[in-house]
């Protein structure tokens, strides 16, 4: 795929392919991401999945109004994190659509950034935490409505509970039997749904990034600070509560979410109380009443769904995330499932810090 950039793509940004480097960048399992480095600069190139983003053009716009947004309150002082912005094509162009070749985007890189896979100490999850409050914070004031929806009901357990059982249903990769454990586990969750359908009508839509995974925060390696908010592929309307518990599902465990040290995994109780702390800090005047009640099952929510999501993946042959060996889906699934159970074993407790 590297030569291909070079001759296809990179001219559209006026890039010459000699003297150019071309390397991968990251570990995100939908796009395939690329740093991009020659004499005269860099940039950050992506190729969008559009099996999974439909509707490309739509994503692209997307980042661009919120790039504009937070360039013109990073000017007011009002945003005091970097901003990752769109490098248009030499036409003025936000993407280049190759058709079969794919759908290409470029964005800003940003120099001295550093991403971590887990978090290791209660300074850094504070840190993350109190950078996608900061980001929500600034983004309270845009209108939801005006971003579109790149991924439908991409944070709606009742839909994807239906996709679970449509996938075992099928069974179309005979999997079925050596996944029963947790698809029963799954399907017994489902009083999650009530609670779901009791609060949601009561929360306001607010622009969320839906996506705060602890590497979507970029620390500047040379003091360790909170330097950028990254990844605006699914930043549309939704709730904070699922920001929120993305939050607590990616920064809590001591494992990795592919680990299959399952003995391992569990909510680390004060890393939950710094995620509290950093993220409230920003967005506590921001959120209403029904909005801080929410949180606490926001965690559960997504922790629940993303292991569904894995599961459902893994059901239906591995179409949606990337994987690198057999059954890895399933190890993702049962990881996530186990952190879930954690969170429910120590409710009390970690209700404590939210109240």
């Amino acid at each position: 795929m590297i030569d291909f950039i070079r001759q296809p793509v990179l001219p559209f940004y006026g890039i010459p392919s000699a003297e150019t480097s071309v390397s991968p960048l990251g570990n995100g399992h939908i796009n395939d991401t690329f740093l991009v480095r020659w004499p005269l600069g860099e940039l950050v190139l992506q190729k969008i999945n559009t099996q999974v983003f439909k509707t490309p053009n739509e994503l692209v716009d997307n980042a661009d109004k919120i790039a504009h947004y937070l360039s013109d309150k990073q000017a007011c002082g009002d945003y005091s994190l970097k901003v990752v912005k769109p490098v248009r094509t030499q036409d003025g162009l936000l993407a280049v659509d190759l058709g079969e070749r794919g759908f290409w985007r470029a964005i800003n890189y940003l120099p001295h950034s550093h991403s971590i896979e887990v978090v290791s100490s209660e300074d850094e999850a504070f840190a993350a935490a109190k950078a996608f409050g900061h980001f929500s914070s600034a983004l309270s004031s845009l209108d939801a409505t005006e971003l579109a929806d790149v991924i439908a009901q991409f944070h709606h357990l009742p839909g994807r509970i239906e996709q679970l059982q449509a996938a075992v249903a099928k069974d179309s990769q005979a999997r079925v039997n050596s996944s029963r454990e947790w698809i029963d586990f799954a399907l017994s969750q489902q009083s999650l749904l009530k609670e779901l359908s009791d609060i949601s009508p009561k929360l306001p839509l607010r622009t969320c990034h839906n996506d705060t995974k602890i590497n979507n925060m970029l620390f500047d390696k040379r003091d360790m600070s909170s330097l950028a908010i990254i990844d605006l592929d699914t930043c549309m309307k939704g709730h904070l509560m699922y920001d929120f518990g993305d939050m607590v599902r990616t920064f809590c465990s001591p494992e990795e979410e592919d680990s299959t040290a399952l003995e391992n995994v569990h909510v680390r109780e004060s890393i939950f109380a710094a995620i509290c702390r950093g993220y409230l800090s920003e967005l506590g005047e921001v959120l209403s009443r029904e909005e801080r009640a929410s949180l606490w099952l926001g965690a559960r929510v997504i922790c629940l769904m993303i292991g569904v999501r894995f599961l459902t993946d893994h059901l239906n042959g591995d179409v949606y995330f990337h994987i690198h060996h057999e059954n890895h889906n399933l190890e993702r699934a049962a990881n996530q499932f186990t952190l879930y159970k954690s969170l429910l074993e120590q409710q009390e407790n970690l209700l404590a810090f939210l109240n």
